[in-house]
């Protein structure tokens, strides 16, 4: 093939990416720093279209617990396209002092294996331009693992409190009308 051809089909290959980005809503289009780790995640790039199951964590809340229901979602549903995002918060008082704590408290003791985020603050004036808009198209986290559902546009379709379990009734079928509206 020659540099004129190869230069032709570049632009061409380059099409359906610059459609998805142009389709990611703004308050997705963020590059995150993972737990414990020097990657970045950029949320667009990585889940562009899928549906999202977003939660603000604490390592040392009561509800700590849910992060095992929250990883049995995780496995049930991420064949078919549902993506949990864990954002750890000290903004409740409840979070470990440091990012090694935490991911311990996550990886080890809980065995997640979806994706954590470094921590940041989901509520009031500092909190991430994420969590802004996860509030202005429901409503703020209350209390650590507060779960917004949020389809593959990028709207907030249901949000539950910290008392609502992953494991729950309500939650579960909120999950599956999610993750089944999205296929």
């Amino acid at each position: 093939m020659t540099l004129a051809r190869l230069a032709l089909l570049i632009p061409l290959l380059l099409v359906p990416l610059l459609a998805v980005a142009a389709e990611c809503p703004e308050h997705l289009d963020v590059t995150l720093k993972k737990l414990r780790s020097s990657d970045s995640l950029n949320l667009c790039e990585a889940f562009a279209g899928r549906p999202l199951l977003i939660v603000n964590t604490a390592s040392h809340c009561g509800f700590t617990p849910q992060f095992k229901s929250l990883e049995a979602i995780h496995r049930a549903y991420a064949e078919r396209g549902l993506v949990v995002l864990g954002f750890p918060s000290d903004d409740f008082r409840q979070e470990a002092d440091s990012e090694e704590k935490t991911a311990e408290i996550c990886y080890i003791n809980y065995g997640v294996t979806f994706t954590m985020f470094a921590p940041l603050s989901v509520k009031g004036e500092d909190a991430h331009p994420l969590f802004r808009e996860l509030a202005r198209q429901s409503r703020a986290p209350g209390w650590n693992f507060t779960k917004y559902l949020v389809d593959g546009d990028g709207r907030v379709v249901q949000h539950f409190p910290s008392r609502v379990a992953p494991d729950s009734a309500e939650f579960t079928a909120a999950v599956e009308a999610l993750v089944a509206a999205g296929e």
